[in-house]
C-alpha cells in the first residue's frame, strides 16, 4: 500500500496521507514524496489549488514516525535528525506556497500533522478533532514551525499549548485561530464534492473560502472558559518557573490541573520550549525552522527524548525518569548548546523551484 496518494482532479492537486493503521504518521519517505510533488504542482498551470487529507476515520496525521526516530536516534542521532531536514523543508514550502492550500483535518492532528496543515490558507476542522503539540511529554519541543505560529496566537494561548500539550477540539481550534472553518465530519464528503465542483477556471482562494463557509457551523469552545486565566498566567512570566509560581499562587481548579500537567513533562523540554517560543516571536518562519533543527538535532542525542518515548510509546508505563529530574537543575549552561549555530550542518531551506 502506498503511504501517500496523489491525484489531479478538476484543477486540484489532492494529497491523501495513507497510513490509517498508523494514524497516518509521517515517514521520511512520505515527506520526500510530498516535497517533490508540491514542487511540481507549484509550477504546473493545470493545478490551481492543493488539498490535503488523511485516510481513515481516526486521524488526519498523528505526527512523525516517533518509533523510527526513537530506534534510529539511539544508534545514529545525527542521522535520525536528517528526517527533520526533509520535513522542515516541506513545512517551509507549504508556508510559502504560491497557490491555495486546503487542509481537511479530522481526528488526531499532532506534531508533524500540524506541520503539513498549519500554514494552509484554508484549515477546515471537524467535530472529531483532537489537536495538540504534546512534545514536552516525550522530551521534545514543539517544532514544524511551532516556534513561529504558537507565539503569534493571542494572549497566552501559544505558550500554554506549547508547555502543556493541551488538546483542542474543533471549536477550540477555530477559537484559538488555528483553524479557519469548523465543519461536522459527516459533511466532509459533501464538502469535498463541493470543492471539486467549483471548477478549475473559478478555483481561487475566495471561492474556496466561500464554499467552506457554506458548510461551516459554530461549536462550543471549551477553551474559552479558562481564557482569562490562560492569558494571566502565560502572557507575562519570564521563565517556566515564573509560570509555575503564578499558577501556584492561584490555587484554583484550572491552576491545579495545569500544574499537574507541567509536572509530568520533561524539565529540559519545558525550558527549551519556553525559550524557543520567546525567540520565535521575533523571527521569520524559516528562521524558526532553522532554530528548531538545531534543537532537535541535539535532542536526538538524548537522554529525555529516548526516555520519554520509551515511557509513553514503547513500554507505555507512563513513568519517565527525566534527567535532570528537577527544573532547578536545568541551567542555562545546559540549555545553551541546544541553540548553538550548526555551521555547515545547519538547515538550509530549498523550495526546489523558482517563483516567477
Amino acid at each position: 500500500m502506498e503511504e501517500v496518494l496523489f491525484e489531479e482532479k478538476n484543477g486540484w492537486g489532492i494529497i491523501t496521507l495513507n497510513r490509517p493503521k498508523a494514524f497516518n504518521a509521517l515517514t521520511w519517505n512520505m515527506c520526500r514524496l510530498m516535497l517533490v510533488r508540491l514542487q511540481e504542482w507549484a509550477i504546473n498551470d493545470e493545478v490551481k489549488a492543493v488539498l490535503i487529507k488523511g485516510a481513515g476515520e481516526k486521524a488526519f496525521c498523528a505526527g512523525g514516525d516517533i518509533r523510527w526516530l526513537y530506534e534510529t536516534s539511539q544508534q545514529d542521532p545525527h542521522g535520525a535528525a536528517e528526517f527533520f531536514r526533509t520535513e522542515y523543508n516541506l513545512n517551509s514550502l507549504i508556508h510559502h506556497y504560491p497557490k491555495p492550500y486546503v487542509a481537511l483535518l479530522h481526528g488526531v492532528v499532532m506534531g508533524g500533522g500540524v506541520g503539513v496543515s498549519i500554514s494552509a490558507s484554508t484549515r477546515i476542522v471537524s467535530d472529531t478533532l483532537t489537536w495538540a503539540m504534546p512534545e514536552t511529554g516525550i522530551g521534545m519541543v514543539p517544532d514544524v514551525g511551532g516556534s513561529y505560529f504558537l507565539p503569534r496566537l493571542e494572549g497566552g494561548l501559544g505558550l500554554y499549548l506549547a508547555l502543556t500539550g493541551h488538546r483542542l477540539n474543533g471549536a477550540d481550534s477555530v477559537y484559538a485561530g488555528i483553524a479557519t472553518h469548523h465543519v461536522p465530519y459527516e459533511k466532509f464528503v459533501a464538502l469535498e464534492d463541493a470543492l471539486a465542483g467549483i471548477g478549475s477556471d473559478d478555483l481561487t482562494q475566495e471561492s474556496i473560502d466561500t464554499c467552506a463557509a457554506a458548510f461551516g457551523e459554530t461549536g462550543d469552545a471549551a477553551l474559552q472558559k479558562n481564557r482569562a486565566q490562560i492569558d494571566q498566567q502565560f502572557s507575562a512570566p519570564q521563565s517556566v518557573q515564573g509560570v509555575i509560581d503564578a499558577l501556584g499562587r492561584e490555587g484554583d481548579d484550572f491552576a491545579e490541573k495545569t500544574l499537574k500537567l507541567l509536572n509530568r513533562m520533561s524539565p529540559t523540554a519545558l525550558k527549551l520550549t519556553f525559550e524557543e517560543v520567546h525567540r520565535g516571536a521575533g523571527m521569520t518562519f524559516d528562521e524558526c525552522l532553522i532554530m528548531e533543527f538545531a534543537l532537535v538535532r541535539k535532542i536526538m542525542e538524548g537522554p529525555d527524548f529516548h526516555e520519554g518515548v520509551r515511557a509513553q510509546i514503547i513500554d507505555k508505563d507512563r513513568n519517565p525518569k527525566w534527567s535532570p529530574a528537577n527544573l532547578s537543575d536545568v541551567t542555562d549552561d545546559l540549555t545553551a548548546p541546544y541553540f548553538a549555530d550548526l555551521g555547515s550542518d545547519a538547515l538550509k531551506i530549498d523550495h526546489g523551484y523558482s517563483q516567477q
